[in-house]
């Protein structure tokens, strides 16, 4: 066994590089802030009550100006946030307005909140803010389209205990997440994404307890307590980040060496129809180092029998990674030298095959592949001190599963920020040509490729994470789908 740790890696920005997202961007601006093509001016579609519209108005006035620091003794844990518009680093301004709005009568949540949570009554719930983007999609004026849900709708969620957003919890990345859930119930969020795509734009929801600390919801707990909130400032800069995102913007992206070869990230995972009868694949491919990505949906996983992990034939295999290459070609006008695939399960023989007869079609040497599968370990180190593992510690065990930290102390913060015991991420190099000590370091970068978050130490590489998150949604979907990512997110 032997134990190693490997520093933080640097993020690009527009005009320098950092280890930190918020300072990054603090100081040196979006990667693309200079390109003529970055959105500088962001309409806003903003659908929900006169109430939430108004609430979600006001508050993007006042983080515009800027949002003081959370009153703390880890500032780099909590800086504050600068503000946006022209001649700022966050240069991009939110457009708002009356052509920019469409708002749904109050009494037509309270009914529907009133009726029991069955998938009928979720859709009727949906169809409330389809039919307004619909309206202003007509229009074509806006470029993010923000569902602003009214109070009401949140009380009424939490009692089906769908959802939450960012905006509800502490720690979003609670790390018993990673482990996917299958629901047979219609989830709100999901699906309202997924029927949103026909209009062609990405959508945000917002709850009030984002911009309104009063209408928290309550814990489920015998106190009756209201649920904690990320401090107003993290607010922003996750709603910044996401709506610049959104809008077609490149925050950051990771640092390659010159050296390195040109790579193709694909994640692989699983998840059930709504009928639950099949096991579909869904990818979330991320062409390289600037983290853009393109959703495909692949063919239908079976359990095996010999060691109950999802895997897919050999046929699949090479289908899926064979469009997965094809859609890097016609970004990039070539090939990557290199592939990397992160899967949910193990790869097995078959799927090795599948993949290789994939390469070799495209001319790419099947020695320049590395084939991961992750999991959540439950093998934990202890630091002699109050504080979990250092972010980046790494375990070689000595057999063929290796342990991350991708969750952990972190120094920068000078504090672990999670609210749980961290779980470190356990992976297996089922065929690789690289060590696992560089595939360790490669997952820790890609940690911070999360555009929905503005705090670095995510749990799972980007390519995983997007991958389940756009099965969750892919479910309510036929054939006809957006391939962006974000649309998903």
């Amino acid at each position: 066994m032997n134990v190693n740790f490997y520093p933080e890696p640097e993020m690009k920005f527009g005009n320098g590089q950092h280890i930190d997202i918020k300072f990054g961007l603090m100081n040196y601006g979006p990667l693309d802030f200079q390109s003529l093509t970055s959105p500088k001016k962001i309409n806003l579609g903003i659908i929900g009550t006169n109430e939430t519209i108004e609430g979600i108005e006001r508050w993007i006035d006042k983080i515009r100006i800027g949002i003081a620091a959370k009153a703390s003794k880890r500032p780099n844990l909590f800086p504050r946030f600068p503000g946006f518009g022209e001649g700022m680093n966050l240069c991009a301004d939110f457009i708002c307005g009356d052509q920019l709005r469409r708002p749904i009568p109050q009494r037509d949540f309270d009914r529907l909140c009133q009726k029991s949570p069955t998938d009928e009554n979720l859709k009727k719930i949906a169809e409330l803010f389809l039919n307004e983007m619909g309206f202003l999609s007509e229009k074509n004026v806006a470029d993010v389209y923000i569902f602003a849900y009214p109070f009401v709708l949140t009380q009424y969620l939490a009692r089906t205990e769908e959802d939450f957003t960012f905006s509800e919890v502490e720690d979003p990345e609670d790390p018993e997440q990673i482990v996917q859930t299958i629901h047979s119930k219609i989830n709100l969020h999901d699906y309202l994404k997924a029927q949103a795509m026909r209009y062609k734009k990405p959508t945000q929801i917002i709850r009030p307890s984002t911009y309104d600390e009063r209408k928290r919801l309550k814990r489920k707990h015998p106190s009756g307590d209201a649920r904690k909130l990320q401090d107003e400032a993290t607010r922003a800069w996750n709603l910044y980040i996401a709506l610049y995102y959104k809008a077609g913007g490149i925050p950051w992206r990771l640092i390659r060496e010159w050296s390195q070869l040109t790579t193709c990230y694909v994640g692989v995972s699983f998840y059930k129809t709504t009928d639950e009868e099949k096991l579909l694949t869904s990818t979330a491919q991320v062409f390289n180092e600037r983290g853009e990505g393109v959703i495909l949906r692949g063919g239908t996983g079976k359990i095996s029998k010999e060691d109950k992990q999802i895997h897919l034939s050999s046929d699949d295999a090479k289908s899926l990674l064979k469009n997965a290459l094809q859609n890097y070609h016609r970004e990039h006008k070539t090939f990557p030298a290199r592939v990397v695939i992160h899967k949910s399960s193990i790869h097995n023989q078959n799927e090795i095959d599948g993949f290789e007869d994939a390469l070799h079609e495209c001319s790419i040497d099947p020695s320049q592949a590395d084939f991961i599968s992750l999991t959540r370990s439950y093998t934990r180190l202890y630091r002699g001190n109050i504080y979990p593992p250092l972010r980046g510690t790494f375990l070689d065990t000595g057999g063929k599963m290796y342990i991350l930290y991708t969750k952990g102390s972190v120094d920068f913060y000078e504090a672990y920020p999670g609210m749980y015991i961290p779980l470190p991420l356990g992976f297996r190099c089922d065929q690789a040509c690289d060590t696992p000590e560089f595939i360790a370091q490669e997952i820790l970068g890609l940690t911070k490729m999360n555009w929905n978050n503005s705090q670095f130490d995510g749990s799972e590489p980007i390519t995983l994470r997007a991958s389940r998150q756009v099965g969750s949604i892919l479910k309510y979907l036929d054939q006809d789908y957006e391939p962006y990512y974000r649309y998903y997110m």
